[in-house]
């Protein structure tokens, strides 16, 4: 059974002083961490109506956790010991530098005679052709291989946990965190580089030319209620998909999302994190067959966060009510070819995207923002592009005519704790969004 535990949540900006102490010890049910606790990261909880994650009893995460289940780790082995199954209660997890979950790099995770090479060799298009999924020895050793990695890789968070990284400095690199079938969980203040799939698989089918297909999200949220992903940074890092080669004409992809909200997940608030320079950057809800989980679920609010040099689904939304709300949008120069759109309006969404600044490159237009999957209404208002107000869903019809977006989404948002005005909507966000900026 949840604790409640009073926290201090300042808007935009948290009061903190990072401590590697253990805490004390809750008193039980019932207790309330005193108020001077908001100084504390890792007891800090959701403030009142901060998003849809913030509905019915709120989110607590693990503030309050006594001092046995509160850890502090520095290596990915740490970390998942820190979050193996155990009694239930509230866990607090501290991270402290970089964890990382690939060390030993992709060679660790071979199956016995996996050969790269001859996967290429085998699956040639001018050998296989582009009409079969590609079959055999190899493509056998790489699923056992893919197999090894995701064991390694894969983090699952348990309920009523709170993770925060210890000062600027903390993240994880390489590993992906599961957050599947829980309730009440917090995760601030990492920077999040995205798994790099070591063994992507070749799909001859995927398209006219075929393509290269990877898996490991750096986030995932499934199935699960109540999160607060809060000033956090995701990128890819090292690998962005630039330095990535190509192979069969095709570039050798080796990203999957940043974060993914899917499969029945419900009341999650995503607030003041950077998602940086990725393909496929955040989708809410995979599936437009998914009824039977996402109906009436996938409530996501987005507010103060900058999505920067991301080229889609910045989300891209199905069935969910998803509220998004002074976040700032940035596609760079040299993103012109590449940039595809931000919201992307999938089957029977409901997007509600209000007084979000948008900051756009010449040569692309306004009505590239918004791109229509499936015929869903929305509603967009008062956001602004290069400080301008824009109706967004008539600068949308106007470049496509012939597919058309409905404005209305149906519903209003109230749980908001503060809404800016979208002209400093860039300068806000560029201060204070982001890992190591909780102050």
């Amino acid at each position: 059974m949840r604790t409640r535990v009073m926290g201090t949540t300042l808007a935009g900006c948290t009061a903190l002083v990072l401590s590697l102490a253990p805490a004390h010890a809750a008193s039980g049910p019932g207790h309330h961490t005193p108020a001077h606790a908001g100084s504390d990261l890792g007891r800090q909880t959701l403030a009142a109506g901060d998003g849809w994650a913030s509905e019915g009893a709120g989110t607590t995460g693990g503030a309050a956790a006594d001092a046995a289940h509160t850890h502090t780790v520095r290596t990915w082995a740490e970390f998942k010991a820190a979050l193996a199954p155990g009694d239930g209660a509230p866990r607090i997890i501290r991270v402290v530098g970089t964890l990382n979950a690939t060390e030993g790099g992709c060679e660790a995770f071979e199956a016995d005679g996996y050969d790269f090479d001859r996967y290429l060799a085998d699956y040639d298009p001018a050998v296989w052709g582009y009409d079969t999924p590609v079959s055999g020895p190899q493509e056998d050793l790489r699923a056992a291989s893919a197999q090894a990695q995701g064991r390694a890789i894969k983090a699952y968070v348990p309920a009523d946990t709170t993770i925060v990284g210890v000062g600027r400095g903390a993240g994880i690199t390489g590993g992906s965190l599961q957050i599947r079938n829980v309730d009440n969980v917090i995760v601030r203040n990492l920077t999040v580089e995205s798994p790099l799939d070591c063994f992507p698989q070749w799909d001859p089918t995927d398209g006219a030319k075929g393509a290269w297909n990877s898996e490991y999200d750096a986030m995932v949220v499934h199935g699960s209620t109540h999160v607060w992903i809060d000033h956090n940074t995701f990128t890819d890092g090292r690998f962005p998909d630039s330095s990535l080669p190509r192979h069969f004409g095709e570039i050798y992809q080796q990203h999957d999302g940043e974060l993914d909200i899917v499969r029945g997940a419900n009341h999650v608030t995503a607030s003041w994190n950077v998602f940086a320079d990725h393909d496929k950057t955040l989708m809410i809800g995979n599936s437009d067959s998914a009824a039977a989980t996402d109906a009436g679920k996938l409530k996501v609010t987005l507010h103060h966060n900058l999505f920067t040099g991301v080229v889609e689904r910045a989300p891209r939304v199905r069935f969910g009510q998803v509220d998004a709300y002074n976040n700032h949008y940035v596609v760079k120069k040299d993103q012109v070819p590449a940039y595809g759109y931000s919201f992307g309006i999938g089957f029977e969404s409901r997007l509600y995207a209000e007084k979000n600044a948008f900051t756009l490159p010449e040569g692309i237009a306004a009505g590239k923002i918004l791109k229509k999957w499936k015929e869903a209404p929305l509603t967009a208002v008062g956001n602004r592009v290069n400080g301008r107000p824009v109706d967004l869903i008539a600068a949308h019809n106007a470049l496509n005519p012939d597919n058309p977006l409905r404005s209305g989404a149906g519903w209003i948002p109230e749980l908001r704790t503060r809404v800016d005005d979208p002209r400093a909507v860039p300068g806000l966000v560029g201060g204070r969004a982001g890992a190591g900026k909780v102050c």
